[in-house]
């Protein structure tokens, strides 16, 4: 399995950016479909975003669509999430995740990851 490590969170304002990393050690990055989840105090996990394994194709939960890009750069093992125009309601520990996947494909549940990240916090203040 692939290990993850998320970097780049912290606490913003509402109206700011952050973007999150998630570096992957290994060979294989190119074989896995990658996802953003957040969780936060009281809640479940929630997918966030997803991106399959050339990044061609990507999907968002509705909350973070038009504000929320999710990117990889297979050369560098790195999965990244760009936020911006972030709310409070954005407030989570994000989770980076990996799941073998076909080619095309990207993943939207967490059952299809098997690999995780330790996740990081991101605090947006009204």
């Amino acid at each position: 399995q692939v290990q993850l490590v998320e970097s780049g969170g912290g606490l913003v304002q509402a109206g700011g950016s952050l973007r999150l990393s998630c570096a992957a050690n290994g060979r294989t990055f190119s074989m896995y479909a990658m996802g953003w989840f957040r969780q936060a105090p009281g809640k479940e996990r929630e997918f966030v975003a997803g991106v399959s394994r050339g990044g061609g194709r990507t999907g968002y939960a509705d909350s973070v669509k038009g504000r929320f890009t999710i990117s990889r750069d297979n050369a560098k093992n790195t999965l990244y999430l760009q936020m911006n125009s972030l709310k409070p309601e954005d407030t989570a520990v994000y989770y980076c995740a990996a799941g073998y996947a076909s080619m095309f494909t990207y993943y939207t549940s967490a059952t299809d990851f098997g690999s995780w990240g330790q996740g990081t916090q991101v605090t947006v203040s009204s």
